[in-house]
């Protein structure tokens, strides 16, 4: 924008610039022209009223003295002729009427200045003399008795003095516009961020609002009209923002905080029911407990979205080949009522700091889709890899959840992350995969989904060993 405004601006400019300056240039040759013009007039007008005698007894006396006075002090040739052209009197001894215009066509007999004064018009009135013309400024009056013209009288100005005189003015001229655009071309940066201060503004505040400042807001008190309405229109819809996303941050925190209760209820409960078991229900029982556990850490989860206010979350070391054991051991009655089977493959000794419940939570969801979505005898297995550290010498723990069900096309991998998103099956609410890339990303990890080969869907969750200051969670994705 700022471009195209300096564009604009520095085109009209010189346009403006050359516009005055070539109609000046036209005006100061035509005022030196009119200036040498009237001078002249006035000589060769004196000549041809004193000579009608000369003409009439075709003896110049006096007159060529005159003449000849006038040619050494001025430099100006003159000459005067009868009416067939011959020459009556002249300033320079041999000068013919065919030297007074040194322009003429070889074939013409008689100049075009002395054919005109001869039938009775005045030449050399409506010429401009340019710095590019070299010729000189010839005046020609007609030498008239009782209303008849009987001769002319003609004068041959150098032009030289009032060429360069020309080209001085345009110098000064050109020396003058040069510096008034380039006064105007160093304005353009600080007059257009002027005129476009309202779009930065109203810019800045886009980029806020994308960052997650939703307090941001564009002054409307100054500025074109329909720029002050943009700026309205964008105040309201950011108000209309913060409003929707606080409802949503409101809703989520109350889910988070009343499932809990009954949680902690349920708890209480199935902890109560330990010494009623045979020895061969504990194992269950303990299960029963990992799981009400998993699900109050879920609910912290939500609280951990729903406070947008804090820059900070705590971070644990965890075990993930224990966490991934944990996990598959939760999902194996699952599993078996299915007909699929779970393998693990490495995991053991590999620590990385995350937000705690965050990768059994990961796990939970890949592992549920690829159960429903999978069919029935589906093989899945979690893969455990270390990579080495790559250029910024941050190291990673790769952990693949790969099945072997029908999978889903390239296309729709690269949606199934979105909230609510559905490839048109019967259940689920589209949410599980979209909560859990937000919980990653809160940490620097990643989940990403690519197909498997030869079929099936391969789910890598990349986490950091040491991952940066998280960053407060961004309210649009809650």
């Amino acid at each position: 924008m700022h471009r195209r405004v300096i564009t604009v601006y520095v085109t009209l400019l010189v346009a403006a610039c050359l516009g005055l300056s070539l109609p000046l240039c036209g005006s100061i040759a035509a005022r030196g022209t009119s200036d040498m013009l009237l001078d002249r007039i006035n000589d060769t007008a004196r000549f041809a009223g004193i000579a009608e005698p000369a003409v009439l007894t075709g003896s110049g006396g006096i007159l060529t003295a005159e003449l000849t006075a006038y040619d050494r002090l001025y430099g100006i040739s003159a000459i005067i002729v009868d009416r067939e052209g011959g020459v009556v009197a002249a300033s320079r001894p041999g000068l013919d009427i065919t030297d007074i215009d040194p322009g003429r066509r070889p074939d013409d007999p008689m100049p075009e200045a002395v054919r005109n004064a001869l039938a009775g018009n005045r030449m050399g009135a409506d010429r401009v003399v340019y710095p590019w013309q070299d010729g000189p400024l010839i005046v020609a009056e007609p030498v008239g008795r009782s209303g008849e013209v009987v001769g002319a009288a003609v004068t041959a100005s150098p032009t030289a003095s009032l060429r360069r005189a020309t080209l001085v003015q345009w110098a000064l001229a050109a020396a003058a516009v040069t510096v008034l655009m380039i006064a105007g071309i160093a304005a353009a940066g600080p007059l257009t961020r002027w005129i476009l201060r309202p779009i930065d503004d109203l810019d800045e505040a886009t980029r806020a609002v994308a960052g997650g400042s939703l307090d941001i807001r564009v002054r409307t008190a100054a500025g074109p009209v329909e720029l002050r309405r943009l700026g309205e229109s964008f105040n309201r819809m950011a108000d209309t923002i913060t409003a929707m996303l606080e409802s949503q941050r409101v809703f989520v925190a109350y889910a988070g905080h009343q499932v809990r209760n009954p949680l902690a209820a349920l708890r209480l409960r199935v902890d109560a029911l330990s010494r009623h078991l045979t020895p061969e229900g504990r194992t269950g029982h303990r299960l029963a407990l990992d799981e009400v556990d998993r699900l109050t850490r879920i609910c912290d989860s939500l609280l951990t979205l729903a406070r947008t206010e804090d820059t900070e979350h705590s971070t644990v070391w965890e075990d993930v080949g224990e966490v991934v054991r944990d996990r598959l051991l939760s999902w194996e009655p699952i599993a078996e009522r299915a007909g699929a089977t779970l393998l693990q493959e490495g995991g053991d000794g590999i620590r990385v700091r995350c937000v705690e419940g965050t990768l059994d939570q990961t796990l939970d969801a890949l592992i549920d889709n690829a159960l429903k979505f999978g069919g029935e005898g589906v093989r899945i297995t979690v893969r455990v890899l270390r990579s080495p550290p790559g250029p910024d010498g941050e190291g990673h723990v790769d952990v693949h959840v790969v099945d072997d069900g029908p999978g889903l096309p390239e296309g729709q991998l690269a949606q199934a992350t979105r909230p609510f998103w559905r490839d048109g099956g019967v259940g689920g609410s589209g949410l599980g995969l979209s909560i859990v890339v937000t919980l990653l990303e809160l940490q620097g990890a990643s989940l990403t989904l690519r197909p498997a080969h030869p079929q099936g869907i391969d789910a890598r969750i990349r986490l950091v060993t040491e991952p940066r200051p998280i960053p407060p969670p961004d309210r649009a994705r809650i």
